[in-house]
């Protein structure tokens, strides 16, 4: 690796170019998606182009989001890691009005895809005993809520930290301690934000069904999207500076590292709500489990169990693997897919009980949305310095190795 540039070089690299080609990459794929979508349009029904729509959104809000807790977690560890995935992060929290956006669809459209927004619901006993959190219009009050808060906490940490890259470097004190201070309550917040959200949009499509920990398998999915995805990036642009001058074989180490972590997370957590369901055995909770692990969807379950967690999970457990960042990409790049197919296989049986599983639409769907969230990502990362210079962890970061 060259010797690391100075403060100042650092802060002036910016390879627009280059981040004009991956956007423009990433309009063709989105391109492609949405040719597919407007056939899906002209040729299925409404209602499956929604489910289809949900789960590109699901998919693309734990990018989201996943990215702003790892943010926050990355102000409270300090840890050197995060210091060259930073921006990263912050350009995909950003994009958190984009998901605002995009949420009005499925807003608009509640009974297609919720039956507790149907009429025929006043005649079911158990959306009754729910009605008082089960109702539109306190749907909508939820979802604003947390938005507000999202967004709240993205502004604010990318507003700090565009005055400490517009500031001197300067040593450690208040300046630098309120990033952590407001991250702590930050990821209290999202937890609780994303724990209600999974249950708001994603659980409430089968309004008979609960389970205590499906928002923190929630949690675990968005963190592990978001770790794939920001890998993905800096293998891209770690050819170009400034990040060719930081984004080391050890940092990429440190980072498929966490990916592994989170891909064990993910497994704990879905191994948990097994047990405690199958252990539980109610008439009202088994039935989830019945629909996914039988019949057509049953291939659909071992490819997730083999994608998901045990494929990943083996090849990360490779130090050469992990520090070559090329190879690091295309494990990542595995994960984002089986993310998909892993949201699809929790979405799909609630709908499709034709022997339809996977569909060709919410790929499509996925690539379509994708592009304009790449469009405004990518945007968002070349509006900054790709690296945080002026923080007073960074040039201790570029000199020892580690965590």
């Amino acid at each position: 690796m060259t010797q690391p540039m100075n403060e100042s070089a650092l802060l002036a690299e910016r390879p627009l170019a280059d981040l004009a080609r991956l956007r423009t990459r990433g309009l063709i794929l989105g391109a492609i998606g949405l040719v597919g979508v407007a056939l899906g349009f002209a040729t299925l029904d409404r209602a499956f182009v929604m489910q289809s729509y949900l789960i590109a959104f699901i998919f693309w809000m734990g990018v989201t989001l996943g990215s702003l807790a790892l943010l926050m977690v990355q102000y409270l560890s300090g840890g050197r890691w995060g210091l060259v995935a930073r921006r990263v992060f912050e350009a995909s929290a950003q994009n958190l009005w984009v998901m605002a956006l995009l949420f009005l669809p499925i807003a608009a459209t509640l009974p297609v895809l919720y039956p507790w927004a149907r009429p025929e619901a006043a005649t079911d006993p158990v959306i009754q005993t729910k009605v008082a959190y089960l109702n539109v219009p306190f749907f909508y009050v939820r979802a604003a809520l947390y938005f507000a808060i999202w967004m709240g906490l993205a502004f604010t940490l990318r507003r700090w930290s565009k005055v400490q890259d517009d500031s001197a470097p300067r040593p450690l004190g208040p300046m630098n301690a309120r990033f952590g201070v407001l991250s702590g309550p930050g990821l209290v917040l999202y937890m609780l934000t994303v724990t209600f959200m999974s249950v708001d949009w994603v659980m409430s499509l089968e309004p008979h069904f609960t389970s205590t920990i499906f928002g923190i398998l929630m949690v675990g999915g968005q963190g592990l999207s978001a770790m794939a995805f920001t890998i993905l990036t800096l293998s891209a642009l770690s050819r170009f500076k400034p990040l060719s001058e930081v984004a080391s074989d050890e940092r990429f180490h440190d980072l498929g590292k966490l990916m592994l972590a989170f891909v064990m997370l993910w497994a704990y957590f879905n191994v948990s709500q097994f047990i405690i369901i199958y252990q539980g055995n109610l008439p009202e909770e088994i039935p989830w489990y019945i629909d996914r692990l039988q019949g057509a969807w049953m291939p659909v379950a071992v490819a997730v169990l083999v994608g998901h967690f045990v494929l990943p999970f083996s090849l990360l457990l490779s130090r050469e693997f992990k520090r070559k960042a090329t190879t690091l990409a295309r494990i990542a790049v595995f994960v984002l897919v089986m993310r998909v197919i892993d949201i699809i296989w929790i979405i799909g049986p609630i709908f499709r009980h034709n022997g339809t599983t996977l569909h060709w639409l919410d790929f499509a769907t996925v690539l379509g949305m994708g592009g304009i969230w790449l469009f405004f990502f990518f945007r968002n990362l070349g509006a900054r310095a790709l690296v945080p210079a002026h923080d007073p962890y960074f040039k201790d970061a570029l000199a020892h190795g580690g965590h």
